[in-house]
């Protein structure tokens, strides 16, 4: 349920990043605000984590978003929803995030340029700040919802085969 709710959430975001290149301080903030609150309410993030992890977590997303922020490559949004995404979670989360967006990014600027032409018009429209070659600054959330994605199937086949691992001995 924990991860759903997050997915919902970062939908948002990407959507809101892909069609107008801004993320809203309400989507950013108060999720994170409310990350916040549930972590000293809890004492746990809201995957489960203790809620050290989600503080360590937090800095950890400004250790990584900061310096692209610094050089104008990524968006305050993009710092913001990194650090409400380490309060409501943990480090493993943060940082499999991150990798699986640089993958998706690296992905996207190889394959973009044959793929763009084959998408629909309307579909293009909406997406335009994704066109290849559009700017060198482009949204970052969506490649962070592909990332939290591909977090969530790793640490799931992980589960899966620690809980098969242990029924067959």
């Amino acid at each position: 349920m924990q991860s759903f709710v997050l997915l919902i959430w970062l939908t948002l975001c990407a959507a809101q990043d892909a069609r107008q290149r801004h993320i809203a301080n309400g989507l950013t903030l108060g999720a994170g605000a409310l990350a916040l609150a549930w972590m000293l309410w809890s004492g746990t993030t809201w995957v489960g984590a203790p809620a050290e992890q989600g503080g360590w977590a937090a800095l950890l997303a400004l250790a990584f978003t900061l310096p692209g922020y610094a050089i104008r490559r990524l968006g305050a949004g993009d710092v913001k929803l990194m650090t409400a995404l380490g309060l409501a979670t943990d480090g493993r989360h943060v940082l499999g995030v991150f990798i699986g967006a640089g993958l998706a990014s690296v992905c996207w600027l190889l394959l973009a340029p044959s793929v763009w032409l084959h998408i629909g018009q309307r579909l293009r429209g909406r997406l335009r700040y994704l066109q290849p070659g559009m700017s060198k600054k482009q949204p970052f959330a969506p490649f962070l919802l592909v990332g939290l994605l591909l977090t969530l199937a790793v640490f799931r086949f992980f589960t899966e085969s620690e809980s098969a691992t242990t029924f067959i001995q």
